[in-house]
Formats: structure tokens, C-alpha cells, sequence
């Protein structure tokens, strides 16, 4: 919940009007009604973070709040864009084998090493793919209709996205910057959580006396329409709404982000809970007597009889047909269901014998695997379809409006008054630390240094904003102090 609020300042004092010890009674009597509650050690030091982290971190959230918005619905776009590619018009009763297809989309694309093959069914296209060294991690895709062969169209993709997905999905996680826009994605991520939960604690905080559901859940309609009062009340509500979706969004994108991401996977490593692959490896035997398996190619007509084993071994839905670059290596054919149920399971088949030699089922996968797989997939907006994409899609508004709020409240507490003389706005005292008890500020020193360790960058930019801050305050103490009349 990105908040730029700050406490209230203090209203100017009552002017003497020479009524004596009736005015300074009625002011004295009036100052505690008026002046803002002023907040405990812990929650100025909070306050002061919230505000300054919401104010510089804000634009990288509202960057990927709105590249996030867009990569959501790529289905539904990709449809639009790549019809013709991905779906027939007509379907037939059975399909070709697998291995014309294959030889259909070879055909039409002569070069390239044949890496991967998705079967079509229903009215969607077989996609067949070719690796070639100047695309690196991409490959050619060709499309081919499984009821007639014909070849329906070719796209450069990644990783099966189409062109168009790629191309968001880049925009989203770094801006086509390359490692200087990764940058933002992470500090995005890395911060959300940091805002939505101080946010949550400063709301339910500044309800204290007259806390009640509606407070916190609805803004406040009886406050003056255009006042920064009504501002933070919508602010903070629509933040109340969204925040256990900002939580899981920023949660799963740290999970394969550079930096966090690296100590994370280092993290499940170190527990066991990487995702587990079958193995490939058939070792040196010739079983077929044709040469050394080591350096015989592996046979596009063999595709056949690898699918049906798999099938036979109950492989469902849709799969993905790995072809080895071999004779010594087996086959892989695996699941590529990613609405729920998530179908990942997956076999490895020597194409000489058409035998599954080894199996990985995604029940058998460690807890932390699958999780990290379904947090993914509800990530993309893949895991429970259209729902899925709506609630994305609602969160990324819900996002914007919170930042949009967060400034304008920064915009509306601008110096107007000649007691409002900071450039936008008043920002929470410094030096709030002094007021949290030592043990309390011990173990929270602890505990923030070991979260900046983990996910660095929420630890560097931190680090950078408290030795700023620190300089600037030794600096205007110093001046005030020279500035102090003597004697």
C-alpha cells in the first residue's frame, strides 16, 4: 500500500485578541482538539519510511502495475494477433500421425535442429520447433494444422511465447533495458511488501478509538471532498483491499528475480526442493546395431511410437515432445497444463524400444516446488483462466489508484501557508529511532539486515536512504547550532 502521507501539521495558534486569562484559557482548551496525535518512536520511525520509500520507490511500481495490467490478457491478445498460426478453422476426426506433421513443418523450414514438438488437439495447431545459433535462447516455431498437415504459419518464439508476448513479457520485467531494467522490476518487488505492510499497520494504527470495519474498509465519504483526508481514506482502503494480492504478486516475482531470485534457488537447493527432471542418460549400448549410439542422430519418424509409450503410461492433456540430440539420450515427453490442476508430469522413453525409462509425477515434486510452480503460473495469469486474469487485472488498477492517491496527498500538502515551508509537503520527524525501546530497535536492526541480505535490493537502496539521511540531519543540526544566538 505505496503511501506518501505524513502527520498533520500543527495549526497556528489562536491570535491574542487582549482578552487576558479568558483567551489563554479558551486557546489552552482548545490545542489538545486540534493538534495531531503525535505517534510513538516506532511509529514515527515507520511513518518516516513509509513516506519516503512510497515517494522514491512509487514509480517502479506504477511501471510494472501498468506493463503488468497490459501482459495480462496476452491470451486473449495473442488469439486476436496469431490466429491464423495457432487455430484451424476446421477440425477433423482424427489427426495426422505426429511424425508427418513433423515432417510437414520441415518441409517448409529446411534449417535448423529440431528441439521440441507440441501437439495440437481440439482446434489448436501442432507447434514444431527449430533451434538455430543466431536466435540464442529463441527458436522458429512452425505451425501445422494436425488434421491436414498443412503448414498454417511460422513465428520466432520464446520459451513457446508468441512475438507479441515476448515482447510484454520483456517490457514488464525490464523495459528492454536489459540488466539496468531488471533493476527496477526487483526494487519494485522488493519494496511492495515493505509499503503494503507498513501501510496495513499505520491505517489500523490511526483508527485506534474509533476503529470499526467501515473505517478500515471504506473511505471516509464525510470528509471535505478535494481534502487530503479523503485522499488518505481512499488511499489506504483500496490499499486494505488489494493487499494480500500485492503481498503474492511481490512474493512470487522475487522468486525469479536476479538477485532474490539467485537466493532463492539457492535456498531450495539447500532444502531439496528444486524441481525435480527425469533422467535422459541410456548409457553406450547399441541396442540397435547401427553405430555408436553416442553419435547416431536422433529420428523425427521415431516421434510416433515415444508419444504413444507415453500415453500408454498415462501422460494426459496436453504435452511437449523433447527430441534428443543423440542415440544416447532418451526422449522426454511432459505435461504443459497450467490451469488447475497444473499438469507437470513427465517421462523419459528410449525411442529404440519405445520403453519409459524413468518417470517424474508432479505429486511426487518437493511442497516449496509446486508452490513455487502454482505461485508462477497465478503470477502470468495462467492457473484459473479468465478469473485469474481478472483478479490480475483488478489488482494492477487497485495499484495505480493507491500510487495516483499516494501523490496527490504529497501534492496536496504542498507549502500554501508560510508555516508549510517544506518543498511538497511536511515529511515525518527524523530521529524517530531515539524513541523505540533498545531491545526493540535491536532485533529490528537485526532482523532488517538480515532481509536486506537476502533480498539486496531492499537492503542496498535502505542502506543508501538511512546514510542520507543521517548526512542531511548532521548537516542542518550543524547549521542550526552555528546559526544559535550566543550569550
Amino acid at each position: 500500500m505505496t503511501s506518501t502521507d505524513s502527520e498533520e501539521p500543527s495549526p497556528p495558534a489562536p491570535a491574542e485578541d487582549g482578552g487576558g486569562a479568558t483567551a489563554t484559557a479558551t486557546a489552552t482548551k482548545m490545542t489538545p482538539s486540534l493538534s495531531p496525535r503525535r505517534p510513538d518512536g516506532f511509529g514515527a520511525l515507520l511513518t518516516r519510511l513509509h513516506f519516503y520509500a512510497g515517494v522514491m520507490v512509487a514509480p517502479f511500481l506504477l511501471v510494472a502495475a501498468v506493463t503488468g495490467l497490459l501482459y495480462t490478457f496476452t491470451p486473449q491478445m495473442d488469439a486476436l494477433v496469431y490466429g491464423h498460426e495457432l487455430h484451424v478453422s476446421h477440425t477433423g476426426d482424427s489427426a495426422l500421425p505426429l511424425s508427418e506433421q513433423v515432417a510437414a513443418a520441415r518441409s517448409e523450414h529446411p534449417n535448423g535442429t529440431l528441439t521440441a514438438v507440441r501437439p495440437g488437439s481440439g482446434d489448436g495447431t501442432t507447434q514444431v520447433d527449430f533451434s538455430l545459433p543466431e536466435l540464442g535462447e529463441k527458436t522458429h516455431t512452425v505451425y501445422v494444422d494436425p488434421y491436414t498437415g498443412d503448414v498454417t504459419g511460422q513465428l520466432t518464439t520464446w520459451w513457446t511465447s508468441t512475438p507479441l508476448t515476448t515482447w510484454l513479457d520483456v517490457f514488464h520485467r525490464d523495459l528492454h533495458l536489459g540488466t539496468v531494467g531488471n533493476l527496477y522490476s526487483e526494487i519494485a518487488a522488493s519494496w511492495l511488501w515493505v509499503l503494503v505492510l507498513g501501510g496495513l499497520f499505520l491505517w489500523w494504527r490511526r483508527g485506534r478509538g474509533t476503529r470499526t470495519a467501515r473505517r478500515l474498509l471504506l473511505p471516509d465519504r464525510s470528509a471535505r471532498k478535494g481534502g487530503v483526508r479523503r485522499t488518505r481514506s481512499r488511499h489506504a482502503a483500496t490499499g486494505v483491499w488489494i493487499a494480500l494480492g500485492l503481498l503474492f504478486l511481490s512474493a512470487t516475482g522475487l522468486t525469479w528475480s536476479t538477485y532474490a531470485g539467485a537466493n532463492f534457488s539457492k535456498a531450495l537447493d539447500s532444502l531439496r526442493s528444486s524441481t525435480p527432471y527425469v533422467s535422459t542418460a541410456l548409457g553406450d549400448a547399441d541396442s540397435s546395431g547401427s553405430g555408436s549410439t553416442a553419435t547416431r542422430q536422433a529420428d523425427p519418424g521415431d516421434i510416433d511410437g515415444v508419444l504413444k509409450a507415453a500415453r500408454d503410461d498415462g501422460l494426459s492433456g496436453p504435452v511437449s515432445v523433447g527430441v534428443p540430440q543423440d542415440g544416447a539420450t532418451a526422449w522426454t515427453v511432459s505435461q504443459t497444463r497450467n490451469l488447475w490442476p497444473v499438469g507437470r508430469d513427465s517421462v523419459a522413453v528410449d525411442a529404440s524400444t519405445d520403453k519409459v525409462v524413468d518417470r517424474v509425477d508432479f505429486a511426487d515434486w518437493p511442497l516449496l516446488s509446486k508452490l513455487t510452480t502454482w505461485g508462477i503460473q497465478a503470477h502470468m495469469g495462467l492457473l484459473f483462466g479468465i478469473v485469474n486474469q481478472i483478479v490480475l487485472a483488478l489488482l494492477a488498477i487497485g495499484l495505480i489508484c493507491v500510487i495516483v492517491w499516494g501523490y496527490r496527498m504529497w501534492w496536496q500538502r504542498r507549502p500554501t501557508r508560510s508555516d508549510r515551508r517544506a518543498l511538497m509537503g511536511t515529511p515525518p520527524a527524523r530521529g524517530a529511532w531515539r524513541g523505540v525501546p533498545s531491545g526493540v530497535l535491536a532485533v529490528g536492526i537485526a532482523a532488517v539486515a538480515a532481509v536486506g541480505w537476502v533480498i539486496p535490493l531492499f537492503g542496498i537502496p535502505l542502506a543508501a536512504f538511512l546514510a542520507v539521511d543521517l548526512v542531511v540531519g548532521a548537516l542542518r543540526g550543524r547549521g542550526a547550532a552555528g546559526s544559535a544566538p550566543t550569550g
